[in-house]
C-alpha cells in the first residue's frame, strides 16, 4: 500500500493517473475536518486530489434543507467552481437528527463513469465503499482514497490503490481566514450527526444491507457473470499491509 507524499511522489510524479474523476463525500469530509479543527478550501483540495492528472469531472453529494437560502449559497458558490452538486433533501428521523443518504448515487456515479476516468478519486472514510471500490477497481481503473486516517475505516484504505492522508497536507488544503471566509459550509452541515473516528463507530446489530442489494443490482447490470463471480470472490479478501 503506497501513502500520499507531496514533496516526493513517485506515482503523480510519472503521470499515470491520466483522466481523474474526483467524488467527495460531503457531510463525511466535513465532520472529518471538523474533528481536526480544519476549515477545507474546495478549490485547494481539488488541485492537491488533482495532480497531474486531467480532471474529467468533480461530484459533491451532499444532503440539502431545501429552504434554506445559505446552503444554497454555498452551493452555489461549488457550481460556480467546478464542481457538479449533487444533492437530496434531509429527512428527519424519530430521534429528531436529519441525514440524507448519498451512498448508492456516489456508488453509482463511480461505477457508471468507469472507463471514462482513468483513476477515481473517493473522498470519504465510509466503510460501506469497499464493494463499490472493489467493483470499479474490477473495470480496470485506479482508485485512491482521500481522507483523514483516524476517520478512514482500515478495510477502505485497504482496497484502495493509493491512501492520500489529508491530515498529513493540512496546510494544503487549509481554508485561508485573513479575509474572512467566501462561503459557510457550517450552514450545510450544522443540522447532522456528529462524526465520529472510525475505531469509535458503534457496530450495529447485522441487517440487510440495502446500500450492498443496491450495489448488486447495479454490478448485474454493468458486468459479465464470470466478472460477478470472480469479484464476489475477491470481497472475501482484504489487503493486510505493514501499516496495520
Amino acid at each position: 500500500m503506497n501513502n500520499f507524499d507531496p514533496t516526493n511522489n513517485v506515482s503523480w510524479q510519472l503521470g499515470h493517473r491520466g483522466r481523474v474523476a474526483v467524488f467527495i463525500d460531503g457531510n463525511n469530509l466535513f465532520h472529518a475536518a471538523r474533528f481536526h479543527n480544519i476549515d477545507v478550501d474546495y478549490n485547494k483540495l481539488l488541485r492537491v486530489l488533482l495532480g497531474d492528472g486531467r480532471l474529467l469531472r468533480a461530484f459533491f453529494y451532499t444532503g440539502v434543507d431545501i429552504g434554506a437560502e445559505r446552503q444554497q449559497g454555498f452551493l452555489l458558490w461549488m457550481r460556480r467552481n467546478g464542481f457538479r452538486v449533487i444533492q437530496k433533501e434531509l429527512k428527519t428521523f424519530y430521534d429528531g437528527t436529519r441525514k440524507a443518504n448519498l451512498d448508492v448515487e456516489i456508488a453509482v456515479d463511480m461505477l457508471s463513469l468507469a472507463g471514462r476516468y482513468d483513476t477515481a478519486v473517493l473522498v470519504s472514510g465510509d466503510e460501506d465503499f469497499v464493494y463499490a471500490v472493489n467493483a470499479v477497481a474490477y473495470k480496470g481503473c485506479r482508485v485512491e482514497i482521500a481522507g483523514f486516517r483516524s476517520n478512514t475505516a482500515p478495510k477502505l484504505i485497504d482496497v484502495a490503490d493509493y491512501f492520500i492522508d489529508l491530515g498529513e497536507i493540512a496546510d494544503k488544503v487549509r481554508k485561508e481566514t485573513l479575509h474572512g471566509p467566501r462561503y459557510d459550509e457550517r450552514d450545510l452541515h450544522e443540522h447532522l450527526p456528529p462524526f465520529l473516528p472510525a475505531d469509535q463507530i458503534p457496530i450495529p446489530k447485522p441487517q440487510p444491507d440495502a446500500f450492498q442489494t443496491a450495489m448488486r443490482v447495479v454490478l448485474e447490470t454493468e458486468i459479465s457473470d464470470d466478472e460477478a463471480a470472480e469479484f464476489r470472490a475477491a470481497t472475501d479478501f482484504i489487503r493486510i499491509t505493514d501499516e496495520h
